[in-house]
């Protein structure tokens, strides 16, 4: 397998190498948010390499969760960023990378199908639907189609 926990940086090394200083005693340490501006709002385990801001919520269970948020990458990419990525010499399966992150592709389904749940709503309550109701109804349609065909 080519992901290695085993090879993901020490905590406290790539904490500080992100510019943020580690305040306190104990396995848990302080320090400020990068996601929304907090100072000491974040917790950082230097065992685990787990965090969470007390104050936005943001959290995850090791350093690669960190990398891929504050760099917006997926998980493959942020894991040789971080070293913990190891070519083991096999051919890789094709990846077809899709438009969106998978968080992204759920936000967007999330609000077609809302709309479409609305839409299905009024018509069985006998409210017909504009012609301009109608054209956005198979354009979100159309949008929920083609993010489940780029996540097959």
């Amino acid at each position: 397998m080519p992901f290695v926990r085993d090879q993901l940086p020490d905590p406290t090394a790539y904490f500080e190498s992100k510019g943020l200083t580690l305040v306190g005693r104990g396995k848990w340490r302080s320090t400020s948010c990068v996601f929304h501006g907090g100072t000491a709002s974040t917790r950082v385990n230097l065992q685990s390499g787990g965090w969470i801001c007390m104050s936005c919520g943001v959290h995850g269970g090791d350093i690669l969760a960190y990398e891929m948020l504050a760099t917006g990458t997926e998980f493959v990419e942020a894991a040789k960023a971080l070293g913990c990525w190891l070519d083991d010499g096999k051919r890789m399966p094709d990846y077809r990378p899709s438009p969106l992150s998978p968080r992204q592709a759920l936000s967007v389904m999330a609000f077609e199908a809302t709309l479409v749940a609305v839409a299905a709503g009024n018509i069985a309550h006998g409210v017909a639907l504009n012609e301009a109701d109608h054209q956005r109804l198979i354009v979100a349609t159309g949008r929920i189609n083609k993010i489940v065909e780029s996540f097959e």
